[in-house]
């Protein structure tokens, strides 16, 4: 009888979220693993409901994962199930992500810190009055992200008052930075003096590439366009934006940003970005 050894199991990792069949998350997270030589494979979960989420992170307990990236729609109704969260997890509100060691579930939100990053690798954030259309669970990670970076004023457009109010006070709260909520009524009218204009809702994502409904002739060629989606890189959004001659951050670029602190929180190894660039635009078919 051959003796065959076989190799180790896998570590998994996941994302938890609905939908998630357009992220590209799971292909750049594999390709990067493999890149460094890791045995480890990443799984995305569309958890098509709020009352399976308890289920699906007590899953991820149970089966000894090493961590879980949380998306929308599910990054408030998470933390109740944690053993502990971080101090911007209890600033924010919101948690995008989970370290899991010695069988405890640790949040953590980096959603904002990605996002800095992208868009000051287009312009500076100090002094500059935001507007953001949407403040869902990663909305108001960047919104406050964006307060503690330096912007000096926030404008939240939303179509539920209730959840624009509580997070431009958490915006206020957590950094003493303005922030006020506008009513999302049809066409939006893009403030003057507006520096950022940021899409943090769902719109324009691949399959559906839904058109966000502003009215571009209130938004000024200086005015720097950011938009979440990471999958198409460049969004209806983004295109009209970049045909008007704005400067513009997309949302693949946040997601490198974010992934590779991800990466090094799960795997103690600090990534050269270039790897995790490459890997996402293979996932993309770019």
């Amino acid at each position: 009888m051959l003796n065959v050894t076989l190799p180790p199991q896998k570590q998994m990792t996941t994302m938890l979220g609905h939908p998630v069949a357009e992220n590209p998350i799971d292909q750049m997270f594999d390709e990067v693993y493999a890149h460094y030589g890791l045995r480890w494979q990443f799984w995305k979960c569309d958890v098509t409901s709020e009352d399976k989420i308890a289920a699906a992170i007590a899953g991820i307990r149970a089966m000894g994962f090493a961590g879980a990236a949380i998306t929308v729609p599910y990054k408030i109704v998470s933390i109740p199930h944690l053993d502990e969260a971080d101090d911007d997890v209890r600033a924010i509100g919101a948690v995008n992500y989970m370290t899991i060691k010695n069988g405890r579930l640790i949040g953590h939100n980096n959603d904002g810190k990605g996002v800095v990053k992208a868009i000051q690798k287009v312009t500076p954030i100090k002094g500059k009055r935001v507007v953001m259309l949407g403040a869902g669970g990663a909305g108001r990670a960047m919104a406050v992200e964006l307060a503690w970076a330096g912007a000096s004023h926030l404008t939240l457009i939303t179509r539920r008052e209730s959840q624009g109010t509580e997070v431009a006070h958490t915006v206020t709260k957590a950094s003493g930075v303005p922030a006020e909520w506008v009513q999302w009524n049809g066409e939006v009218l893009v403030p003057d003096n507006t520096d950022i204009l940021m899409n943090a809702t769902h719109l324009g994502a691949a399959p559906e590439l839904e058109c966000v409904p502003v009215n571009w002739e209130s938004v000024s060629k200086s005015t720097t366009v950011v938009d979440v989606i990471t999958n198409p890189r460049i969004t209806p959004f983004l295109k009209t934006a970049r045909d008007k001659g704005c400067p513009v951050v997309n949302g693949v670029e946040m997601l490198v940003q974010l992934a590779m602190q991800i990466f090094e929180e799960w795997t103690g190894i600090k990534p050269d970005e270039a790897i995790f660039q490459r890997a996402v635009a293979k996932a993309l078919g770019e």
